[in-house]
């Protein structure tokens, strides 16, 4: 996989494509973002469609993403993806936040037009597609522990769900105060779902896991090397649905949990699909690249790429 730009990369064309037939356009910028497959599934869907552009990955610094979205549009970019950590940051950047992005609390896609920055949220409406992909029931239908839910996707998830009117969803996070405000706003949105936040050490998180239908990591917790499972394997049950929003590795240390205690398993490729689909057609109005980039997933996952 190749190594990801900097910000002090984007002070260039001649620094930025150097060696490249095609300008660099998309990106994805993260903290880091060198495990990112975003440009295997963009770049097939930009090529199939005939467009003139790269996409590229931009390792940006905390506190830095007003910086880098600035650089881009000086140098012309059509727009970027976000990742952790910068959800948050690039919501505050933005000059155009879509309603759906400001319910979901923070923007991971933002399209760079005359009039401004544009922000939207592709992670909830993302999700709510990859949980049929993978389940084959509507979110609706399940009730809902998310971990992790403090965080710009834990958040986005989290909203979504009560905005699908899930019957009960349960907030768990390192630090109960982070989740205060989103309460609130999750008890507005979604008037008939029961909310219900806890921290990783409260004893009745066991029992709400034995009693929920859908686990949902969306803590970092499995991404690195030597990490463990955010939930111990006795809080999982034969039949229970358990979705990481980790890709990569493809099976974290959490679904090895859940497939040895006969759940049903799921990693973040499809969401990743998925919001990248949506991305993809706010930068590309009427266009389809969901063939083009799920054909370019499969591909990168069976070379082992």
């Amino acid at each position: 996989m190749s190594q990801p730009y900097t910000l002090d990369d984007l002070l260039s064309r001649d620094r930025l494509d150097a060696g490249h037939a095609k300008p660099a356009r998309l990106a994805v910028i993260g903290h880091p973002v060198a495990h990112s497959s975003s440009p295997r599934m963009h770049q097939p869907a930009l090529d199939a469609a005939g467009i003139d552009a790269r996409y590229i990955k931009v390792d940006v610094p905390v506190g830095q993403v007003a910086e880098a979205f600035a650089r881009m549009r000086a140098l012309g970019f059509i727009g970027c993806n976000i990742t952790v950590p910068h959800k948050f940051d690039a919501l505050a950047a933005c000059s155009v936040v879509h309603p759906d992005a400001r319910a979901l609390g923070a923007v991971n896609t933002v399209r760079f037009d005359a009039d401004g920055i544009h922000g939207f949220n592709t992670d909830g409406p993302g999700f709510v597609r990859a949980i049929v992909d993978d389940f084959e029931f509507p979110l609706s239908t399940f009730s809902v522990v998310i971990a992790g839910a403090g965080g710009g996707a834990g958040q986005a998830i989290a909203t979504q769900c009560a905005m699908q009117g899930v019957p009960t969803l349960v907030l768990v996070n390192r630090t109960l105060e982070k989740l205060g405000p989103l309460v609130e706003r999750l008890r507005a949105l979604g008037p008939t779902t029961e909310v219900v936040a806890l921290s990783f050490d409260d004893p009745e998180l066991e029992n709400l896991c034995q009693r929920c239908d859908l686990i949902v990591n969306t803590t970092s917790v499995g991404l690195k090397a030597g990490d463990g499972s955010p939930l111990p394997p006795d809080y999982l049950r034969p039949g229970l649905c358990v979705y990481d929003t980790i890709y990569q590795p493809a099976i974290t240390p959490l679904l090895a949990a859940a497939e040895a205690a006969g759940c049903r398993t799921a990693n973040g490729i499809s969401l990743l699909l998925h919001q990248g689909v949506l991305a993809f057609q706010h930068w590309f109005p009427q266009t389809d690249p969901l063939p083009f980039m799920r054909e370019a997933l499969l591909h990168s996952a069976g070379s082992g790429a």
